[in-house]
């Protein structure tokens, strides 16, 4: 087999942009449409306490290991790899971990810049005053008429390419004159317009009310559910398993304080979401509550009706969806690299082409899952679309796995020497908790986070009229409500998702050619045609 070519692929230029650049894939949108909602339902500030411990304890010691892997190798995750197995002789199957982490990255961009498409449509839309006196109704039509109607398929189009254009652009510049330049401008860019919103929010809302939902202790609410929606939001929302870590630590300069910039990330990414729960929460009205919310209806149905009571409503609309088009920006710009940077390695081309060819082959895919909303949404094999079987392949097998086999090489293929040469300076008590985390607690809780996310989202799509081999095991019995307890309550399926996966409800997208409720033969943007807060899963941007 031929050696891959091997090039330095490029580094950033000042010891502090890692830190921007880190905190750019962490924020993402399950800070703004998962969090807030996760908080409020278990317990608030001590469901903040638990998530901090999964972090600090299970998957900060996974991001360290990532980002020190491309450090020490000065590659991206793939060759990174090569150069480790080759150092501990060990199988060549352990590449598979470097392969799939840069696959999944691409599937993940690939239906990330589809919800970026969304909130960049949605910022022209609240300029030009869309949202002004809505009813909750008539945001959810317009979120339906942009997304679900087959007949508007190529608008939506547009403004899927108008977003990766924006993201190929910045990724085209080159790690210091594009990567680095953006995370520096728009990363603390995007915290300044976060702080003013929310300032805003405290100002003309509930702040109260959103501090009791979101900080204040409810132990009344805290179950063993709340532990694994904790456990599962610390795992899908950091970017673990995609290669990102890796290639942004083979970019760090030899300065760069790995450990302390990866903690300080990590913190900044619970900040941000504590904020965005406060913002969201103090901007309900009496008649407009978010509890129970999240998702698509919580962002761009409820939000919008709720912040189109605001004085220059219109602004402000516009204004918080640029601070979301800022935040899938970053996450898009950290998932596109780990995918660059692999084919430039593997091929030995110039960025700019390396970017165009991966650019052209991530809109092709994302035009899969954009798709699955409209003209394919009645072609659904298994009872899910398109869409639903990517994001499961991802969340429920490839993040998984890339992580569990990074956890067992590390843990158990690298003598102690190379793995105290790969991590660095660290005190002994991190080094041995590091060690046995890496050894044993991070790949069996992995294991279960990808089992349970697979086999409940798998059961739930029984619910949607699925009539394959897996709903004939136990008819009648499907996983819904909180963390996927099976339950017979019909009444749980309308609330939602479970955490780590998600129902999709019956209907929630009109086959092409059924009568909306407006009674024509022709499909239009009526509310129940919007998108659900089920139709998208839970742990992606």
């Amino acid at each position: 087999m031929p050696t891959p070519y091997q090039t330095h692929i490029g580094s950033f230029t000042r010891k502090s942009t890692f830190f921007w650049a880190a905190v750019g894939a962490t924020v993402g949108l399950a800070n703004l449409w998962q969090f807030p909602y996760l908080a409020s339902q278990h317990g608030g500030g001590l469901f903040i306490l638990l998530y901090l411990g999964c972090l600090l304890l299970v998957t900060l010691p996974l991001m360290v290991t990532e980002a020190s892997i491309g450090r020490y190798a000065r590659h991206g995750i793939v060759l990174a790899m090569d150069g480790l197995i080759r150092s501990a002789k060990s199988s060549r199957v352990w590449m598979a971990a470097g392969r799939l982490s840069v696959l999944a990255a691409f599937v993940v961009l690939s239906f990330t810049a589809v919800f970026g498409a969304i909130a960049l449509a949605y910022v022209f839309f609240g300029a030009l005053g869309r949202f002004s006196g809505a009813s909750q109704a008539e945001a959810t039509s317009v979120l339906a008429g942009l997304v679900s109607d087959p007949r508007a398929f190529r608008e939506f189009m547009g403004w899927h390419a108008f977003f990766l254009v924006m993201v190929l652009w910045v990724s085209g510049q080159g790690v210091v004159g594009g990567l680095e330049r953006a995370f520096r401008i728009v990363v603390p860019g995007t915290l300044i317009l976060m702080l003013a919103l929310f300032g805003l929010a405290a100002w003309h809302g509930r702040i109260d009310g959103a501090i009791s939902q979101i900080l204040e202790m409810h132990p009344e609410d805290l179950t063993w559910a709340s532990l694994r929606a904790a456990l599962f939001h610390a795992f899908f929302t950091l970017g673990l398993g995609m290669g990102v870590w890796a290639v942004l630590g083979a970019y760090t300069t030899p300065d760069t304080r790995l450990k302390r910039s990866i903690l300080a990330a990590v913190l900044m990414d619970t900040l941000v979401a504590i904020l965005a729960g406060l913002m969201i929460f103090s901007m309900a009205t009496e008649s407009n509550v978010f509890d129970g919310e999240r998702g698509f209806s919580l962002l761009f149905v409820s939000l919008p009706v709720t912040l189109a009571q605001l004085p220059v409503s219109q602004f402000v609309i516009a204004t918080v969806f640029l601070m979301v088009v800022m935040i899938v920006w970053a996450t898009a710009l950290a998932l596109l690299e780990p995918v660059v940077g692999w084919f430039r390695e593997w091929t030995g081309a110039p960025r700019g082409l390396s970017v165009v060819l991966v650019g052209l082959a991530v809109w092709l895919a994302g035009l899969a899952s954009l798709l699955s909303f409209n003209v394919w949404a009645e072609y659904r094999l298994g009872g899910a679309t398109v869409f639903r079987w990517l994001e499961l392949a991802t969340g429920g097998l490839m993040i998984p796995l890339v992580a569990i086999l990074i956890a067992l090489f590390t843990g158990w293929c690298l003598t102690r020497n190379l793995s105290r040469t790969m991590l660095g300076a660290a005190p002994k008590l991190f080094g041995t908790i590091w060690f046995w985390v890496m050894r044993l607690v991070l790949p069996l809780v992995v294991v279960y986070i990808g089992i349970h996310y697979t086999t409940a989202s798998l059961a739930n799509l029984c619910d949607n009229g699925s009539k394959a081999f897996w709903c004939e095991q136990a008819p009648g019995m499907v996983f819904r409500g909180e963390g996927g307890v099976p339950t017979e309550d019909a009444e749980s399926h309308a609330r939602g998702a479970i955490e780590g996966g998600t129902v999709e409800k019956p209907g929630g997208l009109l086959p092409a050619d059924q009568p909306s409720a407006g009674g024509s033969g022709e499909q239009q943007s009526s509310p129940e045609n919007a998108p659900k807060d089920d139709d998208i899963l839970y742990h992606s941007v």
